[in-house]
């Protein structure tokens, strides 16, 4: 049986207690989301996203599974108690995985790829990949299951919000090349396309609309899809006014993401990623 039916098979079994062939099997399960050979949502050949329910069900599994623990330092100098079957994780330098000191956390289970710099102090939860050459600015989290591409730049206190529950359910992706400005925070299982730019403040959920005022168009999630900004945009925290009697007299206005420019050689300029900090 394959790594995917075994898991599901023991999901189904619905179990209250485990034997040591069980936590054989999460561990094989969680060695391979570490190693990156197994993700909670992948492209298809289309470039459209889905997700991987199975491995979001492992990763919910391994909660079931584990018992608190104290997972203290020896000298007890900070205390922390979670679930054992979720420790730090472990980190090689044959990895080629930058963590700087000042107090960074990585939970086993995440991959980190080669080049990838993690500034003090940042979080990368379990079943989040994170790929070649991102960094990861000091206050960032990358949450649970978040797919993270090639050369972005998570800048500093941003937030990509994890998507565990339901297993179903889309988990935030942010495509190569994006920039993620300061205090963003993208979540509810957004997807930022390749090359594009969230400029400071940006705040991106299931229920803002985003305006775009080049393609004169309005991005929304339904039923079927994610929220979805196209690659290659430019977006800026923006207002709307509100419609209603009582908002336009007492003149309130709703936060509103908006599209103001997608692109070009000046904003490649601006936000070009400089290789010697890598």
């Amino acid at each position: 049986m394959s790594l995917r039916e075994r898991i599901e098979e023991l999901a189904a079994a619905n179990k209250q207690e485990f034997g040591p062939e069980d936590f054989a099997l999460f561990a094989e399960f969680k060695a391979a989301l570490t190693r990156g050979e197994v993700r909670a949502a992948e492209q298809d050949g289309d470039g459209r996203w889905r997700t991987n329910a199975w491995v979001k069900q492992g990763i919910l599994l391994g909660f079931h599974m584990g018992q608190l623990a104290d997972m203290s330092p020896q000298d007890h100098s900070l205390v922390f108690f979670d679930k054992d079957t979720y420790p730090v994780r472990a980190t090689t330098i044959e990895e080629r995985v930058r963590i700087v000191p000042g107090g960074s956390s990585v939970r086993d289970g995440a991959y980190l790829a080669a080049g990838v710099v993690c500034m003090p102090p940042m979080y990368v939860n379990v079943g989040a990949y994170v790929d070649e050459g991102t960094m990861i600015d000091s206050h960032a989290l990358v949450g649970s299951c978040a797919q993270v591409g090639k050369r972005v730049h998570i800048s500093a206190a941003a937030q990509v919000g994890g998507v565990l529950e339901p297993v179903g359910a889309m988990p935030v992706v942010i495509e190569d090349d994006v920039l993620v400005g300061g205090n963003c925070g993208v979540y509810e299982g957004a997807i930022v396309r390749a090359g594009a730019v969230l400029a400071p403040g940006t705040i991106l959920t299931g229920a803002t609309p985003v305006y775009d005022l080049v393609r004169e168009a309005v991005y929304r999630r339904t039923d079927d899809a994610p929220l979805e900004i196209p690659a290659g945009a430019v977006v800026v925290p923006g207002a709307r006014a509100v419609a209603s009697e009582r908002g336009r007299e007492w003149g309130l206005s709703l936060y509103a993401p908006v599209i103001v420019k997608y692109r070009d050689e000046k904003t490649d300029r601006a936000v070009r990623l400089e290789d010697y900090l890598r």
